[in-house]
């Protein structure tokens, strides 16, 4: 669909995610924004130029806020000259599970890969060419080396004596960065912490050891998720429930609003343990795929970041161990397994996927949701959250082949 500047476009008889419901009425927009009827009506004078019975689901674009790679392609394994090719793929093809924006993640790595790989990877706008890039996710290198999961040794810094100084260090110009995980517990890493919050940074803490009390010290300086929670933490205690014990306190007068990150893929997480969480604090989950380069492949043998993967099933191993290393679940497959696992809603579901992430990065403005004003990237889908249509800055940038949803016409 290529309409004409300031062509109002109409899509009538939808259920449109907004307000916390499911409402059944109709999306005004144009010139890529979800516009108001009323004033369109009354202070315009105008109506639609195109109309479409569109009798689905319409649901926020999804935002995917840590995906290492896809299709073939891993971010942290690409070179200065790849980088650019492998983000172009990746945000190609995850228009088909309704993602419209996304942090590209890259793992821990030297210094010398982050300064070459960064500089290339830049916020840019979504379209038909593929998904809103928000800014980078940098898992890493600041972990717990005991808790490094797939994430090579070598390259695990442990330490960060001046502070936020040490993420310029290592990682070069963090202009375009979004997200950065961080474990605590480090040295010097809570007055990292709270001078990349300062910065606009959202930190995540993850791949730690950190207890309790040092998870709640991290979120009072500035904290604000937990990367894929239950997944390279300590285990849940009743006398130190560890970090996991955020969800309990996140509305405590002491604590802002702490989000954390779900893998729901059927591997990562227990679907009784996902519903533990989302019953303890609905508010702050966050689907994420935590995709590597096999999603969207069968299985075989891949290489992420030099480390030898076997794919089998819905599995994704270290080769030769049972350790995870990475999801290959779309994100419209975690969405629909979230919702059967956790008996929560579809509405809940989806802002997990839309709202929440939106919030988390402090672009519920304009992301996340369908409020009028906000830009107009939201998804078509079936009564069973399958992806009909995936539509950015009120363009339709993908439909299913085998689908009775046909996009309006200028």
């Amino acid at each position: 669909m290529d309409c004409k500047r300031n062509a109002v476009i109409r899509l009538w008889d939808c259920r449109i995610l907004r307000d916390g419901a499911l409402q059944r009425e109709d999306l005004w927009m144009r010139n890529g924004k979800i516009i108001d009827p009323e004033k369109l009506f009354f202070d315009e004078r105008r109506s639609a130029d195109v109309e479409m019975h569109c009798p689905f689901i319409i649901s926020p674009g999804f935002i995917d806020i840590q995906i290492n790679g896809g299709f073939g392609v891993d971010f942290t394994s690409c070179t200065a000259t790849t980088i650019g090719s492998a983000v172009a793929l990746v945000r190609k093809n995850i228009l088909a599970h309704g993602v419209t924006s996304f942090c590209p993640t890259v793992i821990t790595s030297s210094p010398a890969l982050y300064h070459e790989l960064l500089p290339h990877v830049k916020r840019a706008r979504g379209g038909a060419h593929g998904a809103e890039i928000l800014g980078l996710h940098l898992e890493g290198p600041y972990i717990n080396k005991d808790k490094k999961g797939a994430h090579r040794l070598e390259f695990v810094q442990t330490t960060l004596p001046n502070g936020a100084v040490d993420f310029d260090t290592t990682y070069g110009d963090l202009g375009d960065t979004s997200i950065i995980t961080v474990a605590p517990e480090l040295e010097g890493g809570m007055v990292a912490i709270e001078q990349l919050a300062k910065r606009g940074i959202t930190v995540s803490l993850g791949h730690s050891d950190a207890n309790i009390d040092l998870a709640q010290e991290a979120i009072r300086r500035g904290a604000r998720c937990m990367t894929h929670l239950f997944n390279a933490m300590p285990q849940f205690h009743h006398r130190d429930p560890g970090m996991v014990g955020l969800i309990a306190q996140s509305s405590a007068a002491n604590l802002q609003t702490v989000f954390y990150g779900l893998i729901a893929d059927g591997v990562h997480t227990h679907p009784a343990t996902l519903k533990i969480a989302y019953r303890a604090h609905p508010k702050g989950a966050i689907l994420v795929t935590d995709a590597i380069s096999a999603m969207g492949f069968g299985a075989g043998i891949q290489f992420i970041a030099g480390v030898q993967i076997e794919i089998t099933g819905n599995h994704a191993l270290i080769a030769g161990t049972n350790t995870l290393c990475g999801s290959i679940a779309t994100m419209d497959r975690c969405i629909r397994y979230f919702l059967e696992a956790t008996d929560c809603s579809i509405v809940e579901a989806l802002e997990s996927a839309s709202l929440h992430p939106a919030q988390l990065l402090g672009i519920s403005d304009r992301k996340g949701t369908l409020n009028f004003y906000s830009d107009a990237d939201f998804v078509v889908l079936d009564d069973h959250l399958h992806v009909l249509a995936t539509f950015i800055a009120g363009e339709c940038v993908w439909q299913g082949e085998k689908t009775n949803f046909v996009p309006p016409k200028c």
